[in-house]
Parts: structure tokens; C-alpha cells; sequence
């Protein structure tokens, strides 16, 4: 998949992991998007790693879908702990 799809999949992905997790976080739409990429590839590298499925597999394919996701969503709560610690600091 080129950038542009990793692009708007990060973005979608990012918006719905902050659907699932709902809650004021600092950042915004570019904070998401990025978290949303990275999510993507995180999703993809432990669905090989601990199922040892090839989850990234194309745009419409439903496991690249749910690998983002998962991965934006595992992201979002590393994100708000490390942004709540320094808050509180």
C-alpha cells in the first residue's frame, strides 16, 4: 500500500480508537492521524508476531482494518498514560 492509503487509513483509524476510548486528549487531528499509522503497523507486526498472520494486507482487506484499530487503540491508552504522567508532574 502506498502512503497516501497508510494515510487515511491512520486517520479513520485514529478517529475510531478515539470513538472507543472517548476522553479529552491533547493534540488534535495530526496527533490522531499519526497515532492512527502507527497503530496500523503495530496492529500488524503483533498480529504476525503472536498469531502469525500477515494482517497488513491490502486497503479493503477487513484484518488490515481491525489490526489498525487495535494497534491506534493500544497507542491512544500509551499516549493519554504518558501525557497524564507528565500533567501530573
Amino acid at each position: 500500500m502506498g502512503i497516501i492509503a497508510w494515510i487515511l487509513i491512520g486517520l479513520i483509524a485514529g478517529f475510531i480508537a478515539k470513538a472507543i476510548m472517548p476522553g479529552k486528549d491533547p493534540g488534535g487531528v495530526i496527533i490522531t492521524i499519526l497515532i492512527g499509522i502507527a497503530g496500523g503497523l503495530l496492529g500488524g507486526f503483533l498480529g504476525k508476531v503472536i498469531f502469525g498472520v500477515d494482517s497488513i494486507d491490502g486497503f479493503f482487506e477487513i484484518s488490515t482494518w481491525i489490526a489498525a484499530i487495535i494497534g491506534s487503540v493500544i497507542l491512544l491508552a500509551i499516549y493519554r498514560l504518558v501525557t497524564n504522567n507528565r500533567r501530573h508532574a
